[in-house]
């Protein structure tokens, strides 16, 4: 088996909490308004460094998705999930994005974020 191709980004970054694998740029989140099972979770335009598992239908507060979970490749953790459909038409700028989750993942803010305030009404999560 070959030596597996990791991408390094420059500037500030999100990596993840696990192994330190770069994942996405901060100045590829579209939204931080979006909330998981664990907390705080962002929506990303593209992401790196990932392998995706099988797609599923998954009925979240906004409506149902067809989404694929996303996994580090560096140590294998389920770090989010990408949106591969949206049912509801008020949903279809998601379609091809990614969720990354905060409790996941390492940012350039450095600290916890055990203090971040409540996400916005409206906000996703991950399972109803």
């Amino acid at each position: 088996m070959g030596r597996l191709f990791v991408i390094t980004l420059d500037g500030n970054f999100y990596c993840c909490k696990f192994c330190n694998t770069h994942l996405a740029l901060v100045d590829d989140i579209m939204s931080k308004s979006f909330h998981c099972r664990h907390g705080r979770a962002y929506l990303f335009d593209r992401v790196v460094n990932i392998t995706m598992g099988d797609s599923e239908e998954r009925m979240m507060i906004t409506g149902m998705h067809t989404v694929a979970d996303i996994f580090c490749v560096g140590c294998g953790s389920i770090v989010g999930w990408k949106y591969e459909a949206a049912h509801e038409k008020s949903q279809k700028y998601k379609e091809g994005k990614f969720i990354l989750e905060r409790f996941k993942v390492l940012g350039p803010e450095e600290g916890n974020y055990a203090g971040e305030e409540a996400p916005a009404a409206g906000s996703d999560t991950d399972e109803a």
